[in-house]
């Protein structure tokens, strides 16, 4: 017979991957502000092998609007500019010679709207992910009736996993309003 607290363990897990999963998603939607974090799924052929871009660079922001990118060899600029084309982040390379410059362009009100609303189904994502966790883990305990849990032990449990439920539900709403009011301010 597995354990109520094992259950709950095992469920809260699955729920902190939700909403983590989520905060990592949600960092790499574009907000109109310049984040390195928007060219970490971004890979560069080193040596023949497909490196992250910060493994064979330096990238920084100098301004809110403004990537640099400056390699730590310098006959990397091309690679690097090729995967920043190649990618889908829909930024076009910059490069002088010596770094390589992503200049952000100001969000019209239509795409921070667009932008908002892909936030929007990533937080439902999330929140389906915190359900069925929630929904699987009383499925078990309700299984461990007939293993002999005794029925107030599970409601017991049952209960808990609503307030850990309500709790992720409630991080998860906290996660995208942050993000949704970064995305729409000016």
């Amino acid at each position: 017979m597995i354990e109520p607290k094992d259950i709950q363990k095992g469920a809260e897990e699955q729920m902190q991957s939700a909403v983590m999963y989520l905060d990592d998603t949600l960092a790499h939607i574009r907000a109109g502000k310049a984040s390195p974090s928007l060219l970490d799924s971004i890979r560069v052929d080193y040596y023949g092998q497909l490196s992250p871009l910060a493994n064979v660079a330096t990238v920084t922001t100098p301004d809110a609007r403004t990537i640099q990118i400056q390699p730590w060899e310098k006959k990397m600029l091309n690679d690097i500019e090729r995967a920043i084309i190649n990618s889908n982040i829909g930024l076009a390379p910059n490069n002088n010679g010596e770094s390589i410059r992503l200049i952000i362009p100001p969000l019209t009100e239509e795409r921070r709207r667009d932008l908002a609303k892909q936030c929007k189904a990533e937080a439902e994502n999330a929140k389906v992910s915190v359900r069925n966790a929630r929904r699987d883990a009383i499925d078990t305990l309700k299984k461990q009736i007939k293993e002999g849990l005794p029925e107030d032990a599970e409601k017991d449990a049952e209960n808990e996993m609503q307030k850990l439920h309500d709790k992720y539900i409630r991080r998860i709403d906290e996660v995208y309003a942050k993000k949704e009011k970064e995305i729409m301010t000016v």
